[in-house]
C-alpha cells in the first residue's frame, strides 16, 4: 500500500513538473518536508510556481468509499493564497479504473469551483504498452 502511494504521488508531481511548479512540500518524500492538514484534509503535494500555488491529492479506491469525498475536493478547490487572495490550482490523480468516477463527481461541482481542478490519471509509464500498430515487414529474401 505505502510503495503504491508513493508511486502515486511521484507520477503526480511529475505532472506538476511538466506545468513548471517545483514542489515544496510531499508526503512520503526522503528530502522534502509532509504538508500540513489544510483545514483537516490530508494533502499530498504543495506545488509553487513563481507567485502562483497549487495543492495535489490522489485518489485511491477508499476515497471513492468515502461519503465526504466531494467535501473535501470542493474545500481543498476553494482555497485562496493568505494575502493576495490568488485561487489555488488543485492537481487530482486518479487511477485508470476510478477515472470515469472522478469526473462524474466533478461534472456535480460548480463552475466556479471546477476552474481550479485538473484531474490526472496515474498511469505507470514504465510497464511496457501494447503496440496495436501491424506494420507490414519485408520477408528477407534468401
Amino acid at each position: 500500500m505505502n510503495t503504491l502511494k508513493r508511486k502515486n504521488i511521484d507520477f503526480l508531481i511529475e505532472q506538476f513538473w511538466k506545468n513548471g511548479y517545483l514542489t515544496v512540500s510531499r508526503k512520503l518524500g526522503t528530502y522534502l518536508p509532509e504538508p500540513e492538514k489544510i483545514g483537516g484534509f490530508d494533502v499530498d503535494i504543495i506545488a509553487k510556481q513563481g507567485k502562483d500555488y497549487a495543492l495535489g491529492i490522489t485518489l485511491s479506491e477508499e476515497d471513492f468509499r468515502d461519503p465526504k469525498l466531494l467535501d473535501r475536493i470542493s474545500f481543498l478547490a476553494t482555497r485562496h493564497t493568505k494575502f493576495t487572495q490568488k485561487p489555488v490550482a488543485l492537481y487530482i490523480g486518479v487511477p485508470d479504473e476510478y477515472l470515469l468516477i472522478a469526473k462524474g463527481l466533478l461534472d456535480s461541482l460548480s463552475n466556479e469551483i471546477k476552474i481550479n481542478i485538473r484531474l490526472f490519471n496515474l498511469v505507470d509509464k514504465s510497464l511496457p504498452q501494447l503496440d496495436h500498430s501491424f506494420k507490414t515487414r519485408k520477408a528477407p529474401i534468401s
